[in-house]
């Protein structure tokens, strides 16, 4: 008899958990649930001026595999970027980043000469290189270790800006073992934070492109699982609101329907899941409802003929918080840049995130308007784009706070046999962190219908 497996949600970790499942065994009953109209989560596009824009992220990091590796078997094709390195946004206006890692710099003397900062700023930023260790080696605020090494200033215009944007949160609240453990580990073992940006970059030299994606974008990676799976498998418009114990078996509810299943993967929002899983799992919803989200919107904005030369050729700039409606910029036309483009500008800009959520109250024109507005003072780009869209995305960002890895020990605790949980909410808010989350759900939910079977044939 086969075995029944429910997956609820259609991200990429839902499909991508699906097509492990599939591949390691294809007479699985499998069935995926989808509350949206599509499946694939963040990862699609928009359509503005007749350009297929991502409305959600546009590449993964490719030094964590499994991303790379998922796409490799699809036969998937991958691009790295058509450009290199960043702007910080500055009172001296876009300033490029210093060579470094993780937004530290790797030279004493790049950040002694690095124009963004003070005279003060700069001096003690480099007194990293002299200060003592702390010795506490429990889980500390992302900005309180970034201060203590590098000081307010370098931290709040030059490191945070690109650290707390990756995960749209608040350097002050985000925690260090969760979000960049090896910060931690670089003052420790090497006693500056330059140091260990130098030691990350000269590793990396000859690793490749740090990031990559589909070509086509990144929408390609749910649409080829999509096909993997099979689309017969995927109820879109369909929730899974519940899960039941029937014996040593699952019920899945979704509206009046049920759904038997030997296991369940809960691929969806921490708070989602927690409502999915509060009848069954109370153990592993309090953790799960305990992670804050925060709301983000993308900004896609296409410009006149002839304006692609107002773009710098490098992939954008981040914004310290505060300082503008957006929090960071990317210059799709040189970042990605595609024929259809022509000699358009193109650029997709980021609000909201931890402490600017208001910006997003307000109507789409306004937040188009202000952030136009704010470029054309940076950039000689016309006040007003010819075409423009913005997607938001309510409650999208989890954020790793300190005591994150905690909850999600609670949570792995808290659930029964054969019911996982996977998604961006546990081992990092990327692409491949998604991806990475799905295999270790799949692995888990193989290892229960083996075990569940042996117990059957005892």
């Amino acid at each position: 008899m086969a075995r029944r497996v429910v997956v609820v949600g259609a991200g990429v970790a839902g499909l991508a958990a699906a097509h492990r499942l599939l591949r390691d065994d294809p007479d699985l009953e499998l069935t995926i649930l989808e509350s949206d109209r599509a499946p694939g989560g963040r990862l699609g596009s928009v359509d503005v001026a007749g350009l297929p824009i991502e409305a959600g992220p546009d590449a993964f990091v490719a030094r964590k595999p499994s991303a790379v590796e998922l796409c490799r078997e699809l036969g998937l094709e991958l691009d790295a970027p058509g450009a290199r390195g960043a702007f910080v946004w500055t009172r001296r206006g876009l300033v490029p980043l210093p060579p470094g890692a993780l937004g530290i710099p790797a030279e004493a003397e790049s950040l002694l000469r690095w124009p963004g900062l003070s005279r003060r700023g700069r001096l003690r930023a480099v007194g990293d290189l002299v200060r003592r260790s702390a010795t506490t080696q429990d889980d500390e605020p992302l900005g309180e270790l970034l201060r203590r090494r590098l000081g307010n200033e370098a931290t709040e215009t030059l490191v945070a800006p690109l650290l707390a944007g990756l995960f749209a949160g608040d350097v002050d609240h985000l925690g260090v073992r969760a979000t960049f453990p090896e910060l931690a580990e670089w003052e420790r073992e090497r006693g500056s934070l330059i140091r260990g940006a130098k030691a990350s970059l000269d590793a990396g030299r000859d690793a490749g492109p740090i990031f990559l994606r589909p070509r086509g974008g990144t929408g390609e990676l749910p649409r080829a699982l999509s096909a993997s799976v099979g689309r017969e498998r995927i109820r879109t418009r369909v929730a899974g609101e519940g899960v039941e114990r029937d014996g040593d078996a699952w019920v899945v509810r979704s509206g009046d329907r049920l759904l038997g299943a030997d296991a369940v993967v809960v691929a969806t929002p921490a708070h989602v899941a927690a409502d999915i899983l509060a009848g069954v799992a109370p153990a592993a919803a309090a953790p799960l409802r305990r992670i804050a989200y925060v709301s983000t919107a993308v900004v896609a904005l296409v410009y006149p003929d002839d304006t692609g030369d107002a773009l710098p050729p490098m992939t954008g700039f981040v914004v310290p918080a505060g300082r503008a409606p957006m929090t960071a910029a990317t210059f799709l036309s040189r970042k990605w840049p595609e024929a259809a483009f022509g000699t358009r500008a193109v650029l997709r800009c980021f609000v909201g995130a931890a402490g600017s959520e208001d910006v997003l109250e307000a109507d789409d024109d306004e937040i188009v308007d202000a952030v136009c507005r704010h470029l054309a003072a940076l950039l000689p780009l016309p006040e007003r784009p010819t075409h423009s869209a913005v997607v938001r995305w309510p409650r999208s960002m989890p954020q790793f706070e300190v005591g994150h890895l905690e909850l999600v020990r609670a949570i792995d605790e808290g659930l029964p046999p054969g019911i996982v949980v996977a998604g961006n909410a546990t081992l990092g808010v990327g692409v491949a962190d998604a991806v990475r989350s799905a295999h270790e759900a799949a692995d888990r939910v193989r290892i229960h219908l083996t075990r569940s079977v042996g117990t059957e044939t005892r």
